[in-house]
């Protein structure tokens, strides 16, 4: 492959799920005695689709799934591609920080970060600034919906790690499983209940 051409992806996997859950989590959804299961699941449903160098994987980086289905696509040779909803600092303290034993994600996700090719790309940064009543994390999930689709409907391949329920507040995986499933996509779910 020619270095001075733009990557264009066989594929564009778009990753959404659960963070893993905080200590205090009154409903569990994705806890720590279920992470192994849900990274194995991860790593076969990236196998299944064939994903390899190819291939480019988007998604936030958060603790859990997001980190479990990046490592998993990195470890196959998979472009690996952040976009985060805030800036960096803010995105460690709202979506590493909060999950049990959130310093060793931290770690996770610093660790990634150092593998990847290109570093993570910030909402804020990219798009400006928040217009009042926007969510953060539903803007993120329709960039990351959008930049996807920009490679062509055809190649997107998006999984998911879900509970089939409801979010904690907007912007989460029902959301983006709603956004997809709109524009017809093709949706890989990994039931978080029945790991």
């Amino acid at each position: 492959m020619n270095p001075a051409l733009p990557f264009v992806p066989n594929q564009v996997l778009l990753f959404s799920g659960h963070m893993a859950d905080a200590p205090y989590r009154a409903r569990p959804r994705l806890p720590d005695y279920k992470l192994p299961q849900a990274a194995q699941a991860l790593q076969q449903a990236v196998d299944a689709l064939g994903a390899g160098a190819g291939d480019l994987l988007l998604t936030q980086g958060a603790a859990g799934g997001d980190l479990l289905c990046a490592e998993a696509c990195l470890s196959r040779g998979v472009r690996v591609q952040l976009l985060l909803p805030l800036a960096e600092p803010a995105f460690i303290e709202c979506s590493l920080l909060p999950a049990a034993d959130g310093e060793h994600w931290r770690q996770r996700y610093l660790a990634l970060k150092d593998a990847l090719q290109r570093p993570p790309r910030v909402v804020p940064d990219e798009l400006g600034p928040l217009p009042e009543g926007t969510n953060a994390f539903e803007r993120c999930n329709l960039w990351l919906l959008h930049t996807a689709l920009a490679y062509g409907a055809q190649k997107l391949r998006f999984i998911c790690l879900w509970d089939g329920g409801g979010g904690d507040g907007p912007g989460g995986t029902a959301h983006m499983v709603d956004q997809v499933r709109r524009r017809g996509g093709q949706v890989t779910w990994i039931d978080t209940r029945t790991l």
